[in-house]
C-alpha cells in the first residue's frame, strides 16, 4: 500500500469504483497487483504531473502501472467508468441521465519539447501546442473530448467532437441544443449541425465594448470544467506523445472529480 497522497482514492472512493474495474484475464498467472494501487499510481501521475519513471517507488512499477493505463485506453475501459460516472451524477442531482443541453468550447495548451505529432499554431491564441474542444453538459459534465493540433479551425474541430457525442447514442437521446461562443458561428457550420446531429446550435456572443472577465450565460459552464482541470498539473502542459493520451488524461480527471462526489 503506498503512503497517503492528497491524490490517493479512499477505501470508498475504491470500492464505488471497483464493480466497474475489468476482472482479471482467465488462465495464466493471477493478479499480482492490487488495482487500489494502480488507480492511485494514475491519479498521482495526473495530479502531480511527474513522468511515468518519477512515479515514487512504493507504488507498483511503473511499467506495471502505465500497462494498465494503456490497455484501459485501447479496450474503451476508462470511457465507460467516465460515462457510467456521469449518469450516476445527473440521477444524484435530481437529472435525467440524458441531457437536454449541452455546452462546447476549446481551450489551447502549450506541447512539450518533445511532443511532434498533431502540434500546430495557434495564431488567435499565440500559443504552439494542441488544441481541446470539449462538450459538457449542463452540470459542467464532460460529454465527449478531442485534441487536435491547435492551428485545428474552431468549427472544424467542433464538428469532429460533435459527431463524438452523436456516437454515444442513447446517453444523448434528449440532447436538443449546443451552446457556443462566436468562434462556432457561421451558417454553414449551424447548417450542418441541424443536418447531420439534428441540434440546434445557440451562440452566446461576448457583449460589445466591454473589458476583463463577463460571465455570458451557459457558456461558463464549460469553462468552469476547463478550470477544473487545471488542478491537474499533468494537464496544465501537453505532455503526451498521442493526442488520444491527452484525452483519456481528461476523462481520467473527469472520473476523480465525479467518484470523489459521489462516494
Amino acid at each position: 500500500m503506498s503512503k497517503a497522497y492528497p491524490s490517493n482514492l479512499t477505501r470508498a472512493q475504491y470500492e464505488f469504483l471497483s464493480d466497474l474495474l475489468p476482472e482479471a484475464k482467465p488462465g495464466g498467472r493471477p493478479r499480482e497487483v492490487d488495482l487500489w494501487d494502480i488507480l492511485n499510481a494514475i491519479f498521482y501521475i495526473l495530479v502531480e504531473g511527474c513522468r511515468w519513471r518519477a512515479l515514487p517507488g512504493d507504488f507498483p512499477p511503473c511499467q506495471t502501472v502505465y500497462t494498465y493505463f494503456r490497455n484501459w485506453r485501447k479496450d474503451g475501459t476508462w470511457l465507460m467508468i467516465h460515462d457510467r460516472l456521469r449518469e450516476w451524477n445527473r440521477i444524484e442531482q435530481g437529472r435525467h441521465k440524458s441531457p437536454s443541453e449541452g455546452c462546447m468550447d476549446s481551450q489551447t495548451v502549450k506541447s512539450a519539447a518533445m511532443v511532434h505529432e498533431a502540434v500546430g499554431y495557434d495564431a488567435g491564441k499565440q500559443i504552439k501546442g494542441r488544441k481541446r474542444f470539449m462538450t459538457v453538459d449542463t452540470l459542467g459534465l464532460v460529454l465527449r473530448v478531442l485534441v487536435t493540433a491547435a492551428s485545428v479551425p474552431e468549427r472544424e474541430g467542433g464538428k469532429q467532437v460533435l459527431k463524438r457525442v452523436k456516437q454515444m447514442g442513447q446517453s444523448v437521446s434528449r440532447l436538443h441544443t449546443i451552446w457556443v461562443d462566436g468562434g462556432f458561428s457561421g451558417p454553414d457550420f449551424l447548417m450542418w449541425v441541424m443536418d447531420v446531429c439534428r441540434w440546434i446550435v445557440q451562440v452566446v456572443l461576448r457583449p460589445e465594448q466591454t473589458k476583463g472577465f463577463v460571465l455570458l450565460k451557459k457558456r461558463w459552464v464549460v469553462e468552469r470544467t476547463f478550470g477544473w482541470l487545471m488542478g491537474c498539473r499533468r494537464l496544465v502542459r501537453d505532455y503526451e506523445l498521442l493526442p488520444e493520451t491527452s484525452e483519456t488524461f481528461i476523462y481520467i480527471a473527469m472520473i476523480r472529480i465525479m467518484v470523489r462526489r459521489l462516494a
